[in-house]
């Protein structure tokens, strides 16, 4: 008998972890952060504790507490047992987005992760370019180690780097765990990679969603899904419900044109903000500077993520193709305007050895910065009618040297959805009030979720006989299914959360 327990994504948006048991083995679909259960708890400077372990995720709910999956330093260091093996058999990741794979970091690092190329590649970055505490996707940097001083007595801290057992699926091509046959299935999202999963044993034949949409640049991925899904005969359903109580869709086709005729009346710098992992928002506004005689200028960790799809990847412009925007970091030695003493003379920044500015940079922030393409907010500020500049949150403080005039900002991002979001868009709109710049973001996100009819008519197609929502705050929606004999059955979510029942668990 196949059993399947929900440990997150229940009456929430994203925080997916479901986990299937079969007679011997097992898996999970998805190990993601559910964003707002840890916004009850947390902020960006309130964050738990790496030295309690999992601990402090397990009592906030966070994460389920189960024995065999966490990473032996952290369990070690809190006195918690780790068996030999692993208690599940793999970990199916349908996208790259934190809230489906960011609890991946907590894993052992020899359960395997089954994953798309484009999803490891997103994963790459996420990795290489994050300042997360909680990051170690690909890898695992082993924490609470002592290794002994090569000269005299004692020891040093040590953090070994292990590779986790990462697996790249391809499209359609079955690989087994145990009694389950899987394929995975391409579908559209608002980044590359997404996936969809048919999984088949001898009890049950599951489908699983994770996040898909029919309106993005590829529905062809998506309704192929669909076609494979319904051939497969389902008896289990796992869809998500982002958008089951929205009737409307905005495509990237009607962003474009949207965009393009507001920026034809622009007499100043275009800014926008999209987000920095979808690359078809970035192929939309690639195309509006194309057809508004400007380039599009992205930031160093947007190219970062550029070059790692430039290699058979037809889809996305190439990288000498946009402008990349070098910011003052450090000592932010860009320009004339900048000085440094050298034996009690000041020189300015120009006159200064270029490796010695080289310092305030990462070293994949490095590999960019020679480029012919690379400019600086001087390039902005002398030059706005030329460009269209992406700027997220975290960037506003690049206005300060660009000091934009008669300038527009496109918010291309999803709408606020929680407390902290909303406190982050009041600030947002504090800047754009500081220089004047109108804010523009009706019909300039096209979700990443289909909508709430192509939800309910992608389940009639595939006809399962039972269907889980999940990824949704509106699953009663769904229960209109019922007339169609197909049985809706609301999950629960399985989570214990109370501090004593945890080392019992372990034990």
């Amino acid at each position: 008998m196949t059993n399947i327990d929900f440990f997150g994504g229940v009456d929430e948006i994203g925080g997916n972890k479901i986990r299937v048991r079969g007679k011997e083995e097992s898996f999970f679909f998805d190990f993601g952060m559910a964003f707002s259960k840890a916004n009850e708890y947390l902020s960006e400077f309130l964050q738990p504790r790496k030295a309690n372990g999992i601990l402090d995720f397990v009592q906030l709910g966070l994460l389920p507490c189960i024995k065999g999956i966490y990473r032996e330093d952290y369990l070690r260091h809190v006195g918690l047992s780790h068996p030999e093996k692993p208690s599940i058999d793999g970990v199916l990741i349908s996208h790259s987005h934190v809230d489906h794979v960011a609890y991946v970091h907590h894993l052992r690092e020899d359960i395997p992760i089954y994953l798309s190329n484009e999803s490891y590649l997103i994963l790459k970055a996420l990795e290489d370019t994050g300042t997360s505490s909680f990051s170690e996707y690909l890898h695992l940097k082993k924490t609470f180690h002592y290794l002994p001083k090569k000269k005299g007595e004692g020891y040093k801290r040590s953090s070994p780097q292990v590779e986790r057992d990462i697996r790249i699926v391809e499209p359609y091509k079955k690989f087994e765990i145990g009694e389950f046959k899987i394929k995975t299935a391409p579908v559209d999202h608002s980044l590359p990679g997404a996936s969809a999963f048919i999984s088949e044993s001898d009890d049950e034949t599951i489908v699983y969603t994770g996040d898909l949409r029919f309106h993005g640049r590829n529905p062809e991925l998506t309704h192929k899904f669909v076609e494979k899904a319904r051939k497969a005969n389902p008896t289990i359903m796992i869809s998500e419900g982002t958008r089951i109580d929205n009737t409307s869709n905005v495509s990237e086709e009607d962003i474009e044109k949207r965009a393009v005729n507001e920026i034809a009346s622009c007499r100043g710098l275009v800014v926008v903000n999209y987000p920095i992992r979808d690359l078809d928002r970035l192929v939309t506004f690639f195309k509006v500077a194309q057809d508004t005689d400007r380039k599009l200028v992205i930031s160093l960790k947007q190219a970062y993520i550029l070059s790692l799809f430039q290699e058979n990847n037809s889809a996305y412009p190439k990288l000498s193709d946009v402008m990349i925007y070098k910011p003052r970091k450090g000592w932010g030695m860009v320009g004339d305007d900048s000085f440094a003493c050298v034996e009690n003379e000041w020189l300015c920044a120009d006159n200064m050895d270029p490796a010695e500015s080289l310092r305030d940079y990462k070293k994949w922030e490095r590999e960019f910065l020679d480029a012919d393409n690379v400019l600086t907010y001087k390039d902005l500020q002398v030059h706005p009618l030329d460009y269209i500049f992406r700027c997220d949150f975290f960037e506003l403080k690049e206005l300060i040297d660009i000091k934009p005039e008669n300038g527009i900002y496109i918010q291309s991002s999803t709408e606020p959805f929680d407390e902290q979001m909303e406190i982050n868009q009041t600030k947002v709109q504090n800047w754009l009030k500081l220089f004047k710049l109108p804010l523009l973001n009706e019909g300039f996100h096209a979700s990443g979720h289909a909508n709430g009819q192509e939800i309910l008519d992608m389940i009639r197609d595939i006809n399962p006989e039972k269907v889980y929502p999940v990824h949704t705050i509106y699953k009663n929606k769904f229960d209109i299914l019922n007339d169609d004999r197909i049985k809706v059955i609301h999950p629960t979510k399985s989570l214990t959360n109370n501090y004593k029942s945890i080392r019992k668990s372990f034990y």
